[in-house]
């Protein structure tokens, strides 16, 4: 049986967020620089992507760039910069041919400046798009996102706009960089690391995990269906047991 034909249809993931780990030591396993890895994992983005249209999903949000990878090597950090600017030119006919939307999470003002009018650029060509959003997490960091979630929430109480009483989960979500997008129901990551590296706290409460020792650049289509099938051995109880799920 192919691993297609093993995936439940009527369980798809509607939002599955990626680490996409491992492009520095892929790249030097095959003698290259680290930079090598970054290019090579452009092609992981575009099969992943295509699982997704294929399969169904909705939303697939990857974390390209953290606050905390501005501390890699000035020459890493411009030439994943660059690459970027020219992956977004590279592939947004290819976006809209396929109904994609390209919508980006993160602290972008600190971004150089071509990469930012890059994005916003190819937002704007993308828009109209329904098919899948692309959700990039670029200069991203979750505990920044909670702590600017609370300084709007601050200067609305403040002006009197609402009050600490209104305060609810949906209330604080409304403020966060992903109030239109819902939570990841599977969150994967490459590399062999078991952690979640400061992304998306506040949306993974309930997120299934699925790590694998596949370096990124080598993440096929065939491991993704592995995940979806990895995902779909799960029962989802959200607090709940196993009777009140199953009726």
């Amino acid at each position: 049986m192919t691993l297609e034909a093993k995936i439940d249809k009527t369980n798809i993931p509607k939002h599955i967020a990626i680490i996409m780990d491992g492009n520095g030591r892929w790249a030097k396993q095959q003698g290259q620089d680290r930079l090598f890895g970054h290019s090579s994992g452009v092609e992981s983005v575009r099969s992943t992507i295509k699982a997704c249209r294929e399969l169904g999903v909705q939303f697939l949000t990857l974390y390209a760039f953290s606050t905390e990878n501005w501390n890699r090597p000035k020459e890493e950090v411009d030439g994943l910069m660059d690459l970027l600017v020219q992956s977004i030119a590279n592939e947004v006919d290819e976006l809209n041919e396929n109904g994609i939307r390209l919508i980006t999470i993160g602290d972008e003002s600190q971004l150089p400046n071509h990469c930012q009018e890059s994005l916003g650029w190819a937002r704007e060509k993308t828009k109209e798009n329904r098919e899948l959003t692309l959700v990039l997490a670029l200069n991203y960091s979750a505990r920044w996102e909670i702590i600017q979630a609370v300084k709007k929430i601050a200067i609305e109480i403040e002006a009197k706009n609402m009050s600490s009483e209104d305060m609810t989960e949906k209330t604080f979500e409304h403020f966060l960089s992903t109030h239109d997008i819902p939570d990841p129901e599977l969150l994967i990551r490459t590399s062999g690391e078991n952690r979640v590296s400061n992304f998306l706290l506040w949306q993974i409460a309930y997120t299934e995990f699925h790590f694998t020792e596949v370096y990124w650049p080598a993440f096929s289509k065939e491991h993704f269906l592995k995940a979806i099938i990895d995902y779909q051995t799960r029962e989802r109880r959200f607090g709940l047991v196993s009777e009140q799920i199953q009726g």
